[in-house]
């Protein structure tokens, strides 16, 4: 086998769940996930995890931190490194399944972080600047490739905190350079799904993921003293359904809002993922509804041939 692993990719409600389960079982695999929520106990109607469609295929970075946890970039690449080493280390094939770009993106390209401390004496400095201010210092230290580190003054600090801590330890920098990292050896498909298939299946799955209890599970999460606070920082379904469920909207403001919101991430999913081809990701576009079958011969083709 040419390549060691596969990555299947694509917006949500695209079915890469039940894709890479069929790959997995086909090519003697086990799935190691790329979503951003789906490592958090306690959240499981909320982020999709759909855990009964994976059977007796072994999964990876699922329920892996408590809810109310911060899970950032460096622990998802130290954790998705250790487990994508042991899958291949067992004579088994890596099946990468996610929608969180970022996360995706610097896994296939092999990248390490360092673990940056927080810079207490830096962050005293910072205190006061706007986003305009921060996002031109940060500029002025990197090139900004995308919004996503200055889309509010706490991710801007984090990110000057970040370069400048590299700044200080050049040879720690060099492994989160992507000029310096290796990229996995990966056949990368992507499940190409009509935009209006798309909507609909968003809408569907909502109604489905409310009436299966996703209000009384962010209820126990509350319960559990996980602060409003923290819930809505995870976005999209927490966001809102932790807004409605502690009275600041109603049920039919939730739903309004909250498809919409689903509506707009996807969007930015495919954005993200067009942006991967043009940075040197080849993804290979396969239909979302493709026969089960057809996906497999054509992925085997792909190994062989690449």
């Amino acid at each position: 086998m040419a390549y060691p692993s596969i990555a299947v990719v694509g917006p949500t409600a695209c079915g890469k769940t039940r894709r890479a389960v069929e790959l997995a079982l086909s090519l003697g695999g086990e799935i190691i996930s790329a979503d951003s929520r789906q490592v958090y106990r306690g959240m499981s109607i909320g982020t999709g995890k759909d855990l009964c469609e994976y059977g007796e295929i072994p999964y990876h970075l699922i329920d892996i931190a408590d809810a109310g946890e911060k899970y950032n970039l460096h622990r998802y690449l130290r954790d998705f490194h250790k487990a994508y080493s042991d899958v291949l280390g067992r004579g088994l094939l890596p099946v990468i399944c996610g929608g969180t770009g970022m996360y995706l993106e610097n896994a296939i390209r092999g990248i390490r972080l360092p673990d940056v401390p927080e810079n207490k004496a830096l962050r005293k400095e910072l205190e006061g600047k706007n986003l305009d201010e921060l996002t031109a210092m940060l500029a002025s230290m990197k090139a900004l490739h995308n919004n996503t580190d200055t889309d509010t003054v706490k991710r801007a600090v984090r990110a000057i905190e970040i370069q400048k801590y590299y700044e200080d330890h050049p040879d720690e920098s060099v492994q989160a350079s992507a000029d310096n990292a290796r990229f996995l050896d990966c056949v990368v498909i992507g499940l190409d799904i009509p935009r209006e298939v798309r909507r609909e299946r968003i809408t569907m799955r909502l109604r489905s993921r409310l009436e299966e209890g996703m209000a009384d599970e962010i209820k126990s999460l509350l319960d559990r003293g996980i602060p409003a606070a923290d819930l809505i920082y995870y976005g999209l379904e927490y966001k809102y359904v932790t807004l409605y469920v502690t009275g600041v909207l109603t049920y039919d403001e939730m739903f309004t809002q909250l498809e919409t919101a689903i509506h707009q991430f996807a969007k930015r999913q495919m954005t993200w993922f067009r942006g991967m081809e043009r940075r040197g990701i080849h993804i290979h576009w396969l239909p979302y509804d493709i026969p089960g079958p057809d996906l497999i011969r054509t992925v085997r083709q792909l190994i062989q041939d690449q």
